[in-house]
């Protein structure tokens, strides 16, 4: 959605727990993807996990969008190579980051441009790469002059993705923690230079 994150998310969640017949009490945990993405839409599904966790005092778990995407590959499918996430950034560059065969991050989220992603892969890591995300064809082509790329043009919605990793994470042992938007460039509206607010 481009607007009505706010008014919309809460409704949309209702009617998935009512249509499966569950109760917020069957809840275990609650997970949401933190980004990157939508300024307003990050903030307000954090918002909301915060709220639904806090209130039913649940152990809340973020997943990033990259980690969300990596989940839709299957691990039989990179054999011995690694997988690159590769997100629109709505600008020049492209979000990236990199898994090994088990969707453990193999790098930090980062931006670049297209021509200079091949210094976000690590020499030791061969010659062959797999990609995924909605910047894969942007990512692939100045890659395929170095490597032999692999596109993944399809998988899971990045929810779905999310929910896997979380579970994942769950049966880990993980319980949750503090959850904070990722953002890999300022957002563009800013406040004015030499404003602060004042403490009422």
């Amino acid at each position: 959605m481009m607007h009505g994150h706010a008014e919309a998310l809460l409704p949309i969640i209702d009617d998935v727990m009512s249509v499966t017949g569950l109760s917020a009490s069957a809840l275990d945990c609650v997970a949401v993807t933190t980004g990157p993405g939508s300024f307003t839409g990050i903030r307000v599904g954090i918002a909301a996990a915060r709220g639904i966790a806090f209130a039913r005092r649940l152990p809340l778990i973020g997943i990033s969008s990259f980690e969300a995407m990596a989940e839709a590959v299957p691990t039989a499918m990179l054999g011995d190579r690694a997988l690159m996430v590769a997100l629109e950034s709505r600008r020049a560059e492209i979000y990236v980051q990199l898994f090994d065969t088990a969707h453990r991050p193999l790098s930090q989220p980062a931006a670049y441009l297209p021509q200079t992603l091949a210094s976000a892969i690590p020499s030791a890591r061969g010659s062959a790469i797999v990609i995924i995300g909605d910047a894969v064809v942007r990512a692939a082509a100045p890659l395929a002059e170095h490597y032999d790329v692999a596109m993944v043009a399809t998988g899971l919605t990045p929810a779905v993705g999310a929910l896997s990793a979380a579970m994942r994470r769950w049966r880990c042992g993980e319980r949750g923690g503090e959850v904070r938007p990722l953002y890999l460039r300022p957002p563009d509206v800013t406040v004015p230079g030499g404003y602060r607010p004042q403490n009422l």
